[in-house]
């Protein structure tokens, strides 16, 4: 039997889907937008953090394996040390709900 009915199922996201994220945003993190609106510092900020929520998501993911699991929760200390080490105050225009470390 299993441990949810069917309707009561926890969702998880695509692992495939979140995977790709992580690596579009961390490939952004490398090399930030020349012409956007904010720094590349500012960037920076916000796609590590945004890199700390997805590395906890597929830390816990059902459908990775125990040692992928593995990697991604020493990827996402690692990360959650870099986001800490990043940013301390948000530039002007930044919505209130981006200055948060979610995981």
């Amino acid at each position: 039997m299993p441990a949810f009915p069917p309707e009561d199922e926890p969702a998880y996201p695509c692992v495939q889907g979140l995977i790709a994220a992580n690596v579009a945003l961390m490939t952004a993190y490398a090399n930030p937008a020349t012409d956007a609106r904010f720094s590349a510092e500012a960037q920076r900020r916000l796609l590590a953090r945004k890199v700390v929520s997805n590395l906890f998501f597929l830390r816990e993911h059902p459908l990775l394996s125990p040692g992928l699991r593995q990697v991604m929760a020493n990827a996402h200390q690692h990360w959650a040390e870099l986001a800490a080490q990043a940013a301390p105050e948000p530039e002007p225009g930044w919505a209130a709900a981006a200055t948060g470390l979610r995981h």
